[in-house]
Parts: C-alpha cells; structure tokens; sequence
C-alpha cells in the first residue's frame, strides 16, 4: 500500500462530499418546499460526517485534505442552476439533479472501493460504510422523484 495513493484515493471521496455540500446548499436555496429544504439539510449532513472521518485519516496519513470541489460537480452545480432557472424550480426537475449527483457519488465510492490495494483494512470498513449511508440518501431521491413523476 503506498502512502501517497491512499491520500489520493481519500481525497477524491473528499471532493465529491465537498460537491454534495455544496450541491444540497444550492437544490436547499433553489427549493420552494420546506420538505425538500430538510431533506437537503440531512443529505448535508451526511456528507458533513464522512468528510469528518476522511479529513481525519488524511491527517493520520501525514497528508493534506483537499478543500475544494471536482470540476465535474461545479460543472453539474452551475447546470442545476440554469435548469432551476428555466423550469421554475420544479420540483421533479431539482430531484432529477439531484439523483444524477448522487450517482456520480456513489460511482466515485465504487472506484475507490474498486482499487481497494491503496487502502488499509480499516479505510475499507470506513468507505463501505459511507458507501451505505450514500445508497440510502440516494434511495430516498430516486423515491421522491420516482413520486413526482408519477404525479
């Protein structure tokens, strides 16, 4: 396992929590219902404790956390804004967003977990489990938005 890899690898999934912040502070702003801005609010805070416990590890490591976001989610943000603009901030279209960022999430997880040999036993049991809390939120869009479109 080489030291610099590991780093590397946590620090991608820290960019993608990073995006996923900054991207529930901006479907919370966009959202007219009060539903949609406390589930935003606790997708956040999921994204809030693994960024925690991947800083941590970084740290453990000798490394840097990186701070900013992936080009691919300011991207994705600022598309989310001008579709927000253009359909009035429909609530099936922020959902829509909001399911492909998750994906995106859970796609970044599955390539870290993919390439398991930068990571120690303990980084694994850490990743597959934020991994889990991931799926979960990004359950509970795909349901939401399923609803509105069945609507």
């Amino acid at each position: 396992m080489e030291t610099s890899k590991n780093i590397s690898a946590l620090n991608e999934l820290i960019e993608i929590n990073n995006d996923r912040v900054v991207g529930y502070d901006t479907a919370s702003k966009e959202a007219d219902d009060m539903d949609l801005k406390s589930l935003f609010a606790g997708l956040q805070i999921t994204s809030e404790t693994n960024l925690s416990e991947l800083r941590a590890e970084v740290s453990r490591l000798g490394g840097e956390a990186e701070d900013g976001t992936r080009t691919t989610g300011k991207f994705h943000r600022v598309w989310m804004d001008v579709k927000a603009a253009l359909t009035g901030n429909d609530r099936a279209t922020i959902l829509s967003s909001c399911e492909f960022g998750e994906n995106k999430a859970l796609e970044a997880y599955r390539e870290v977990l993919d390439d398991r040999e930068n990571l120690s036993a303990e980084q694994v049991v850490m990743i597959q489990k934020q991994h889990a809390a991931l799926n979960a939120d990004q359950e509970r869009i795909t349901l939401l938005h399923n609803a509105e479109k069945a609507k």
